[in-house]
């Protein structure tokens, strides 16, 4: 009797062993089948600032999760809008099961892509595709951050000129410049000043020539601030700033940065050794939040399909660093945040 209990007791333990083993088996083969694939919009990983942030997020999403790069987690360039589409398909072509697009002009490609392939995941990260089960959307409150920014150049200038330099028309940007120059145009009333906004679009995100060549025109004509929001085409207008702070300093000229802290890039140095730096201030957007929400939810298999996901100053998915603000124009951008967040106060997106 006692050799048949002993029996039946190790057969249960060996059942339970071989239904926990599988089971871990299972979980384990199911998440090693969630492939990340992150498609870039134009300017390159290393444009810092939006696909750089982008990016960030996922890598340091997939190194805590101990997975592979380029296998389990990857991002692909774009370099020409004809890539938009063929970028998707060699995601999908390569095995990855969630693409996540971080570029509105891509929202087309990626449509088409999810009808054709109901069984794998789409995200778009700054722009929105509704009614499509395969499909999340993530958009941010650009012009909460950009009016911040306003208010900046406002308490700031010393020339009553300022500037805005976006990348390429359309939703995403016209966001950033309508907050900033709402935000400008508070500041100045609160000061009784009168300040002009000059805004110029470059009709690219990767071509720091244009940015340069822009913020050069808008330094020359007395703007001493300018806000960029154009991607790696706003490396010409640190490159334009860098150049006139070195060789006049006594005339100093500021950058605003976009969509990540971009104070690095406003380092310079003199010719007599002293250096200095002109990055006023940035505006933050979280993209690698945004990305990890949907590499953890599919991850997880809780992917939040056909939904869309808002981040804005309540959610902390927009900012502005405090930078080299003084402490007048620091407390007048402590007061509007704390007011857009409570509700008290609404920035235009148009």
């Amino acid at each position: 009797m006692k050799k048949v209990l002993v029996s039946f007791l190790f057969l249960a333990s060996f059942l339970t062993l071989v239904g926990c083993s599988q089971n871990q088996g299972e979980e384990k083969a199911e998440k090693e089948g969630s492939k990340i694939a992150l498609v870039l919009g134009f300017g390159g990983v290393d444009d810092r600032s939006f696909n750089q942030a982008g990016w960030e997020g996922l890598e340091t999403w997939g190194k805590d999760k101990q997975l592979t790069p380029k296998k389990d987690f990857t991002y692909i360039e774009t370099n020409n809008p004809e890539d938009n589409s063929t970028n998707i398909d060699q995601a999908i072509k390569n095995g990855f099961t969630t693409i996540i697009s971080l570029s509105y002009l891509q929202a087309e490609e990626l449509k088409s892509a999810a009808e054709a392939n109901p069984e794998l995941n789409f995200a778009l990260v700054d722009g929105d595709i509704s009614g499509k089960k395969n499909i999340s959307s993530a958009t941010f409150k650009d012009q909460e951050s950009a009016y911040l920014a306003g208010l900046s150049a406002a308490y700031t200038t010393k020339s009553n000129k300022v500037g805005f330099i976006g990348g390429m028309e359309g939703p995403v940007i016209q966001r950033f410049q309508s907050g900033f120059e709402a935000g400008v145009k508070a500041g100045a009333t609160a000061q009784n000043k009168e300040i002009s906004v000059n805004s110029q679009y470059a009709a690219s995100y990767d071509s720091p020539d244009k940015g340069k060549a822009i913020a050069a025109s808008m330094y020359k004509d007395g703007a001493d601030i300018l806000y960029q929001a154009a991607g790696s085409t706003g490396a010409g207008v640190f490159q334009e700033a860098k150049a006139r702070n070195e060789n006049d300093y006594s005339k100093k000229v500021w950058v605003i940065g976009v969509d990540r802290d971009q104070a690095d890039e406003g380092d310079y140095k003199l010719e007599n050794g002293d250096t200095g730096n002109f990055t006023l201030t940035s505006t933050k957007k979280n993209v690698g939040a945004a990305v990890k929400e949907f590499a953890e939810t599919s991850y997880n298999g809780k992917f939040p399909g056909g939904k869309h996901l808002t981040f804005g100053l309540k959610e902390e998915g927009v900012d502005l660093t405090k930078g080299q603000l003084s402490e007048e124009a620091y407390k007048a951008v402590s007061d509007a945040k704390e007011k857009i967040i409570n509700g008290d106060l609404s920035v235009p997106d148009k």
